[in-house]
């Protein structure tokens, strides 16, 4: 059983911590982390974590950690992930893998160097939702995919997230954040990207606060809360993405598909499939027939994608959320960003294969 050391424990630790206990028992939860010590001893008494630690530096130094979990905000996904492979460990990180490309292909080759493995989230796409309609497509159900409509769209995180200011600075932003569910998502669907368009608006300069404990506070905008963009694929199918803090509503699926065939309708790659819909729409009857899960993983199952990488480790495999597919992933929002910049179409560097689809058979917390 390898074991883990946690680096930040905000926001999103909690599932993580949830089913570090109750659902993956092929890694273990051995020590944590915070700049904010409260956070860490919270999570140390109520999971019973052995360790608690003051500096992540002496987290690195404890030989019994194999893996650094790297849950920080995103623009310091690189320092701490850099800290941690120069230290020998393996990382898993939020997403994503840096705040620009330079930062991932720093990383990428760090680890390369160390031979230690650096993956990350989002694992949504190993859940029940994305691993059926990837199932459906490959056997051709959909028929040759043309191209599809992917839409993330809301109005900030100002009015739930108890510390939303870093959403709308350097690292931050409806792409970086919320953009790798849905190009995870994508890819494992249709495959690697090989060219991207986009164009960008910050349309609200400022934002107001309305979640506590900031009520009332005001949020400088400094970077892009609107991307509209095209994504081409090595396939020939072009998917259209619109990425926004901006909206007020809208209503449209989180992804619909468009085969010679019908089209689909794709779980919204947030969630792992629970309370999220999928169904096909036949080209020739028109008539619609709601997909039923035919994968595990239908709750939100966050840390699966880590629990992955150590079974890979131990196996000898390539890990399924690997550096191989979030390197691939920030180049494709670094190029959208790129091209909003330039006006022109970025050509990806990057390639991408996708790994073998989850295994049906095998039960829940066993990878």
């Amino acid at each position: 059983m390898l074991k883990v050391g946690m680096v930040g424990v905000g926001n999103i630790s909690g599932i993580y911590l949830k089913n570090f206990k109750e659902v993956f028992k092929n890694v273990e939860l051995v020590a944590v982390c915070d700049l904010i010590r409260e956070r860490a001893e919270k999570a140390y008494k109520e999971y019973n974590i052995p360790k608690i630690y003051d500096t992540m530096e002496q987290l690195f130094a404890d030989d019994e950690i194999d893996f650094v979990l790297n849950l920080t905000r995103p623009y310091q996904h690189f320092e701490v992930s850099k800290a941690a492979l120069l230290a020998g460990k393996h990382v898993y990180s939020e997403k994503p893998l840096g705040a620009d490309f330079e930062e991932g292909t720093l990383l990428v080759k760090l680890a390369q160097e160390k031979g230690l493995w650096i993956g990350g989230a989002p694992d949504t796409f190993m859940g029940a939702g994305i691993q059926t309609c990837r199932k459906f497509i490959d056997d051709g159900k959909l028929g040759d995919v043309i191209g599809g409509r992917c839409i993330m769209a809301h109005h900030g995180v100002e009015s739930w997230h108890p510390d939303p200011d870093f959403f709308y600075q350097f690292g931050g932003g409806p792409l970086l954040d919320m953009g790798p569910y849905y190009i995870t998502a994508l890819i494992n669907l249709l495959g690697e990207v090989k060219s991207v368009f986009g164009v960008s608006e910050t349309t609200f300069k400022e934002r107001r606060i309305t979640s506590q404990p900031q009520d009332g506070a005001v949020i400088k905008v400094n970077v892009p809360t609107h991307y509209e963009s095209i994504i081409t694929f090595a396939s020939g199918a072009t998917v259209s993405f619109l990425a926004s803090f901006d909206l007020y509503s809208f209503d449209h699926p989180a992804i619909q598909l468009y085969g010679t065939k019908g089209h689909l309708i794709v779980p919204d790659p947030n969630c792992f499939a629970n309370q999220c819909g999928m169904s096909f729409i036949d080209g020739e009857s028109r008539e619609k027939t709601d997909l039923q899960f035919e994968f595990g993983y239908n709750e939100n199952s966050r840390c699966l994608g880590l629990a992955d990488l150590a079974a890979a480790i131990e196996q000898g495999r390539t890990p399924r959320a690997s550096y191989l597919q979030t390197y691939h992933v920030l180049e494709v929002m670094m190029g959208i960003m790129k091209s909003a910049e330039t006006g022109k179409v970025y050509e990806l560097t990057t390639h991408f294969k996708r790994e073998e689809p989850m295994n049906p058979l095998l039960p829940t917390g066993v990878l």
